[in-house]
């Protein structure tokens, strides 16, 4: 984002746009209705242009026109006229709340050379207060008013959000500020070190994932309130937009990898939590892809999805009967009011935008850190009154289980009395036993050879009904299709003999080279199958000749199944079948059946006139003609002559 600041102190007529600055006035906090707004979609203009009167004109109140960026490649004007209502003179500072701006020029008294460049492009030492947030002091002559113009270009969406303050509202804030802010980051410091401990201890996989989070968590809040580009990276802008476009889905990946674990939902929902390690996978790269390429500024809706996900899965785990899963769920509504807030801010709707809105994120990640750990240390104990009455159940199972012992050696010493009266009885028993199977394997031995002589009997009827079978069936099909060539018959039934495009491909080019093929330019008998269904190519000189190539669908518009039958009702009603029936039966426009029924009229009276015509013959003569064919082939060779006498 590039700002441009121009400022022009005039002694005429105070416009109506004109904030006013009185003694009572310490700070004023400047919402997009406090600017008059003009958007660039080219990026050209300049100071001198926007002053320019064809120019002033076209700038509008942010009612009227923008809350905020919307476009990423365009530029926006802002015009901040401020008349100094005071006699004694004080300083003034304009703050940008936006700390992710790109580029910032700015501009004073009408002066074409900029006092200030600076921005997010630019090391952090470019910045003329050593601020997380762009401060510029504005010089207000007492009783006087000035114009700044202020030009913005973001490569990401952002609100108009400004705070006019003096020194002294200026200082007391920067002490309460950063004072909030070093202890919003201890606490974050406190609870990693301390977490990374017991797992030091305890080798607990649950706390190290903890412990990923909220390092992502500080992460995200030093992009996003500018510490990280003050104080870790101030000479790396590439980095610092970098960890901008990366901390969120770094966040979101942590956040599910804690998440899942802490509520065991692998071994309690498995089929769900496959679908939201593949919704938080795909989300976190359409992010990174839109963050890193595309740049569109629509990435923040990919969020809510995975998010919900997860909410959700917290509330079928505590469905059933997973307590801690209610803490979680409690410390993430702190987080989505909070975010909540934020999308507003990013959409322009400011209504709810004061300081504690502004900082309401840093609040509930305390607040959701303080809930997670309690939820985890729920967990633990949770784990640890399991184990122990596991470990009291285990031992009354031990004790169960001796007594068992005992009783199983009292019955085996009884079963061994038993054993050896058994033996005696069951030697006896298998010598009938015995004897009686033999007699019976004798008898079964007979009974499979008559069941083989049986079975060679059934297998050559059942050999025979399968011929008698094949050739009832082959009787049916001739029966069938000599039924369709020998009276009319519906599309439907028609349609059973020629189902699709290929089956009356397959037939025509039988009926086409039934005689064997011979191409048509060079002679050549030999080919091979051509790039389309049923299509011959010579492997000679390379032609190719589809199956519908000099016949009587050859140019056909509509589908040949169609034509088929369009053929067979003209063929059986001997040319006199009218269009608009024709058009009604194959759901055609009326002209392109009396189009075709005029071809394959033609086409009949040809045949009647051919030498071998016979009126009882079928309907499929017709298919081969290709008058029209040779029409055009005449046509192309008396082309090509009257082309090439004039070279003569």
């Amino acid at each position: 984002m590039k700002i441009l600041m121009g400022s022009s102190a005039c002694q005429a007529a105070v416009r109506e746009d004109t904030l006013h600055i009185t003694t009572n006035i310490d700070e004023l906090f400047l919402t997009p209705s406090s600017y008059s707004i003009l958007e660039d979609p080219t990026g050209r203009l300049t100071i001198q242009d926007v002053q320019k009167p064809e120019w002033t004109r076209r700038f509008t109140r942010a009612s009227q026109a923008y809350a905020s960026i919307q476009h990423t490649s365009a530029t926006y004007w802002l015009r901040l006229t401020l008349h100094d209502a005071e006699r004694a003179e004080r300083h003034w500072y304009l703050e940008l709340l936006d700390s992710h701006i790109n580029n910032i020029a700015l501009y004073q008294d009408d002066k074409s050379v900029p006092v200030v460049r600076t921005g997010a492009d630019l090391p952090f030492n470019s910045r003329p207060y050593f601020y997380k947030n762009f401060l510029f002091r504005l010089t207000l002559a007492p009783e006087q008013t000035h114009t700044y113009f202020i030009r913005l270009q973001s490569g990401s969406k952002t609100s108009f959000l400004a705070r006019l303050r003096t020194e002294t509202i200026l200082a007391s804030h920067f002490q309460l500020e950063y004072g909030l802010l070093g202890g919003f980051y201890g606490v974050l410091l406190i609870m990693v070190i301390y977490n990374l401990c017991i797992y030091l201890f305890i080798r607990e996989q649950m706390y190290l994932r903890y412990v990923a989070y909220v390092l992502s968590c500080g992460l995200v809040f030093l992009s996003e309130d500018g510490l990280g580009f003050q104080y870790l990276w101030p000479m790396l802008p590439w980095l610092n937009q970098l960890v901008n476009a990366v901390a969120p889905v770094l966040l979101l990946l942590t956040f599910s990898y804690y998440a899942r674990q802490f509520m065991d939902s692998a071994e309690r929902l498995p089929r769900y939590d496959a679908w939201v390690r593949r919704v938080v996978l795909g989300s976190a790269a359409l992010l990174l892809l839109d963050a890193l390429v595309l740049r569109s500024g629509l990435g923040f809706w990919l969020y809510p999805l995975p998010y919900t996900m997860i909410c959700y899965l917290a509330v079928r785990v505590y469905q059933r009967g997973f307590r801690p899963a209610i803490f979680f769920l409690a410390a993430h509504s702190f987080v989505a009011v909070s975010v909540l807030f934020l999308v507003l801010r990013k959409l322009g709707i400011h209504t709810f935008t004061n300081t504690f809105t502004v900082y309401s994120m840093n609040v509930a990640f305390v607040l959701e850190i303080a809930v997670l750990s309690y939820a985890l240390g729920d967990k633990i104990k949770a784990i640890k009154d399991a184990t122990i009455r596991a470990q009291e159940r285990l031992v009354k199972q031990l004790r169960k289980r001796q007594h068992a012992q005992n009783q199983l050696l009292e019955q085996l010493q009884q079963n061994q009395q038993l054993k050896d009266q058994l033996n005696s009885d069951l030697e006896a028993q298998v010598a009938r036993r015995t004897e009686e199977l033999r007699y019976q394997s004798e008898t079964i031995a007979g009974q499979n050879r008559e069941l083989v002589q049986a079975n060679r009997l059934l297998a050559l009827q059942s050999a025979a009904i399968e011929k008698l079978n094949a050739e009832l069936q082959h009787d049916l099909q001739q029966v069938q299709e000599a039924r369709v060539l020998s009276r009319e018959v519906d599309f439907g039934e028609f349609s059973q003999i020629y189902p699709d495009k290929d089956a009356c491909l397959t037939y025509l080019a039988e009926l086409k080279w039934s005689h064997g093929y011979q191409c048509r330019r060079c002679g050549h008998e030999k080919y091979c199958d051509g790039r389309e269904a049923h299509s011959r190519r010579c492997t000679r000189c390379r032609y190719v000749e589809s199956a519908t190539a000099y016949t009587l669908f050859q140019k056909c518009k509509f589908s040949i199944v169609k034509a088929f039958y369009a053929v067979f009702l003209l063929h059986t009603h001997h040319g006199h079948y009218s269009s608009q029936e024709l058009s009604r039966v194959l759901d055609l426009r009326q002209g392109t059946c009396w189009s075709f029924s005029q071809k394959v009229a033609d086409a009949m009276r040809r045949r009647e006139q051919a030498p071998d015509y016979d009126e009882q013959e079928s309907w499929t003569k017709l298919l081969l003609d290709n008058h029209e064919a040779e029409e055009d082939e005449l046509l192309t060779e008396l082309a090509g002559k009257q082309q090439s006498q004039p070279m003569q």
